[in-house]
């Protein structure tokens, strides 16, 4: 059993089946928690290069992660868990560095978090911050897809 679980929290679809497995680790473990994590990272994509984000942006920022924290709580806590929230700003380095920092600090037993599963150019550009966690954590990491939608015929 896992007692401390992190799962990092983004607002989309791929940490939502995340946070959701975690759930379902969790539920029926009175001695469970799982600890919300939201990186903000500014640009993602200009990771490494010299950018200054300031004003509104930033808060506009700083309030979504804050919501997408408030909200994954709340669901984790009507599932009858535990949860604390951890909201980091994080300046030019990957949020991958910062959830793996975030594990080993919280002494977390194991990393659940969603994967986009991008791939060739997207992967390029964006890098993989599941993959980044992967080769950066001490403790298990459980990657989940988002359930691709039916296609209709």
């Amino acid at each position: 059993m896992y007692k401390r679980v992190l799962v990092p929290v983004d607002g989309s679809a791929a940490a939502e089946a995340g946070l959701h497995e975690a759930i379902k680790l969790a539920s029926g473990h009175p001695d469970s928690t799982i600890r919300l994590l939201h990186v903000l990272e500014p640009l993602p994509a200009l990771q490494g290069m010299e950018v200054v984000i300031t004003g509104s942006l930033l808060e506009s920022m700083t309030a979504f992660g804050q919501k997408v924290l408030k909200n994954a709580k709340a669901l984790v806590e009507r599932n009858g868990i535990r949860a604390e929230t951890v909201f980091q700003r994080n300046s030019l380095r990957r949020a991958a560095d910062g959830i793996a920092r975030e594990a080993a600090k919280s002494r977390a037993d194991l990393i659940v978090m969603g994967t986009h599963g991008r791939r060739g150019i997207d992967r390029l550009l964006m890098g993989s911050d599941a993959e980044g966690v992967l080769r950066e954590s001490q403790v298990p990491v459980l990657m989940v897809k988002p359930r691709a939608e039916k296609k209709r015929r």
